[in-house]
């Protein structure tokens, strides 16, 4: 369970990203939207996990893998951002969130349960 501390510090850390990734994105990944959709904290703050999805980007893999090339150049512009806010800007892990694909996946199991005919129960 993360502390009160902890969910204010990756909710700082989320919009900024967001903002950024916004602003400058297109230079990481051009004609593709980045979308921060969780952050998670280590307890020293030192560490942030970064959930991201990717609309438009078609290979999630490669963008995952163009955004951690860049991934000290973005944490540079956090940095900048946060400064006053922080002693250490967190090293930032980036991973795809696929809840979305998860979520679709399960939807399409569901509404083909719902197309099978329903096979009468039998008691003996």
């Amino acid at each position: 369970m993360e502390s009160k501390r902890q969910q204010k510090f990756a909710g700082v850390i989320q919009q900024d990203l967001a903002t950024i990734f916004q602003r400058e994105g297109s230079g990481y990944l051009p004609n593709a939207m980045v979308t921060i959709t969780k952050v998670r904290v280590t307890p020293d703050l030192a560490l942030a996990r970064i959930f991201l999805s990717f609309f438009n980007g078609g290979n999630s893999q490669q963008a995952l893998q163009t955004i951690r090339s860049h991934a000290n150049e973005i944490r540079y512009k956090l940095g900048a951002r946060i400064k006053d806010q922080v002693r250490v800007v967190p090293q930032l892990e980036f991973f795809v969130d696929d809840t979305s694909e998860y979520v679709e996946r399960m939807d399409a199991i569901f509404d083909k349960i719902a197309k099978e005919e329903r096979q009468p129960d039998t008691e003996e």
